[in-house]
Formats: structure tokens, sequence, C-alpha cells
């Protein structure tokens, strides 16, 4: 692996035009991987580079469906 392709969560923040919280909350819903060095967890410059946002709107069905048989068990 080669060490430039890690980069600061800041860094990929500032690459993508966005804040430090948008790249953690892609991170913490998998939609990033990660590497800790030292304590410290960098992204893939490859994957912010190259990452899609998904398109807005509903969510599918499959989720809709599990959330309303939550709701009425509970």
């Amino acid at each position: 692996m080669n060490p430039d392709e890690l980069i600061s969560q800041a860094t990929a923040a500032r690459i993508r035009g966005v804040d430090r919280a948008a790249i953690a909350d892609l991170i913490k819903r998998g939609r990033l991987r990660t590497r800790a060095v030292d304590g410290v967890n960098y992204v893939f410059r490859s994957e912010i580079i190259n990452f899609q946002p998904r398109k807005p709107g509903p969510r599918p069905k499959a989720v809709r469906a599990v959330r309303a048989v939550r709701k009425d068990r509970g």
C-alpha cells in the first residue's frame, strides 16, 4: 500500500467540499473504508476521488417495511 493513498478526514473533506462531519458520517455508514495508523483513522484517497453519492429520495421498500413492522410491534 502506498502511503500517499491515505489521507486525513480533514483533507478528504476539503477535496469533497464538505465538512469533516460529513466524512465521518460516510465512514460510520460504511460508505468509506478507513485504515488506522498510530491510532489515527485515515481514508483512501481513491475512494474520496471516486465517491458517488446516492440519489436522494425515499428509502428502498425493504427498509420501510422493516421499520413498519417494528412500529407495529412496539
